[in-house]
């Protein structure tokens, strides 16, 4: 079995291409882990769609068969050479995919580092796959782990003391091009993490904050918790020429802002378009300063810098997070083994005790003891070569020994019992236990 990550980011694909990598609903969603599982090498697979990243994460037989299938599957979708996608894409296979996943889990691999919203991004993109039965204990495991580094990071690093997220930076770069936001008008479209963290920044900032969304309830909450107000979806072409200062970040399919509505203002406007594929696509105007994700890159650069040496700290928890993982694996494999050796072992010994007690070589009245005797005989004979096993198990040589141990006690490695079920794993990444 092996990890494989294939990622497109905001490192090493433009806006564009990530617009057409996207996954935006559950159906979607589902269609391409449908798709992924359909490959012959690919057993389990999680799908990872935001604003700045289109990962797929895999267990798979072959790692170059998983590969090709995967590429194929993404040129089909977005019209865009396998070629084209080889050459951005990050590949990651097996401890790489691993120490991959957990600097994704970590914000180390963010465009803002420290950012507290890829946390549950990662956690919801695995509990969909989960339970539409796209990923089992294989993916379990290791996103169990990946959640135990990402905690490691928070508590030993200052990296997400002062959260941070695309749309505080979006905040954060309005306020470095007006004087003050204090007192001016701004719409926030969209319901979603992204429109509630911006309203809240910008409410903080003094701002009069209006919310619109396609479906008015939602709008409704989202405005009653921040202390904004409500604007009817309706309203949009109306909104968008009066307001000074507008966000969106919805999960519409197609741009909601185009030529067609926009009309030419008398004043500035800035415009933050913060969702994936974009909102907003215009070709007339002026008098508009349109922002999109990767505009927000020198603030990006500056936290980056401000958070380096945290970050160099957080790189040797996940480097050494990555090699304990590995080597637990490895013990999952031994330590059921020695189990069946034991149990195997136990029940020769039960068999030859009574067969001795039948036979009269040894007095009924003496069964329980020789029972025991039996039993003890085999514990002095098995310690040695189990202590043995569970340390030659952290060498790199532990697969020819766990397979040469396989073959002796004919038991498949995909039946072994695993102290880490998929249940036990998933209560831990969601905090419903330690």
């Amino acid at each position: 079995m092996h990890y494989l990550n294939i990622s497109f980011s905001h490192k090493n694909s433009t806006l564009e291409i990530r617009e057409k990598l996207s996954y935006k609903d559950e159906n979607a969603t589902k269609g391409c882990l449908t798709k992924l599982n359909a490959g012959e090498a690919i057993n389990e697979s999680i799908l990872i769609s935001t604003c700045n990243r289109m990962e797929v994460f895999c267990s798979c037989s072959d790692i170059a068969g998983a590969t090709q299938h995967i590429f194929e599957m993404l040129a089909a979708r977005s019209g865009i050479s396998i070629e084209e996608l080889e050459g951005r894409a990050d590949i990651f296979d097996d401890s790489s995919a691993i120490h991959h996943l957990f600097s994704v889990a970590s914000s180390l691999d963010s465009m803002v580092v420290g950012e507290t919203q890829i946390a549950g991004q990662l956690r919801d993109a695995f509990r969909f796959s989960y339970d539409n039965g796209f990923s089992g204990q294989k993916l379990a495991r290791a996103m169990h782990h990946a959640f135990k580094c990402a905690a490691k990071v928070r508590n030993a690093t200052d990296i997400s003391s002062k959260p941070v997220s695309i749309a505080s930076v979006a905040v954060a770069k309005l306020k470095s091009v007006l004087e003050s936001v204090e007192g001016k008008k701004a719409l926030v479209i969209g319901v979603g993490e992204m429109s509630e963290i911006t309203a809240k920044h910008l409410l903080s900032s003094g701002a009069d904050v209006y919310i619109m969304n396609r479906t008015g309830e939602n709008a409704q909450k989202l405005a009653y918790d921040c202390g904004a107000k409500v604007l009817e979806y309706s309203e949009l072409a109306n909104a968008i020429n009066e307001f000074e200062i507008l966000f969106t970040a919805t999960s519409a399919p197609e741009p909601i802002i185009t030529d067609e509505i926009i009309k030419s203002c008398d004043f500035e406007r800035y415009w933050f378009d913060l969702a994936l594929p974009r909102d907003i696509n215009y070709h007339k105007g002026d008098k508009i300063n349109l922002y999109v994700i990767d505009d927000l890159k020198s603030i990006v650069d500056e936290n980056i810098g401000i958070r380096e040496d945290s970050a160099r700290k957080a790189h040797g928890i996940i480097g050494r997070s990555t090699v304990e993982f590995f080597e637990w694996l490895s013990t999952l494999n031994i330590e059921p083994m020695i189990k069946e050796i034991y149990q195997k072992a136990f029940e020769a010994a039960q068999i030859e005790s009574e067969r001795v007690i039948k036979k009269g070589y040894i007095p009924k009245e003496y069964e329980a003891q020789a029972k025991k005797m039996a039993q003890q005989a085999m514990k002095r004979f098995l310690h040695q070569m189990s202590s043995k096993m569970r340390s030659v198990s952290e060498e790199s040589k532990a697969d020819m020994l766990t397979s040469a141990v396989q073959f002796l006690i004919q038991k498949d490695r995909s039946e072994m019992p695993d102290k880490y079920k998929c249940e036990h794993a998933l209560n831990i990444i969601e905090g419903k236990t330690n």
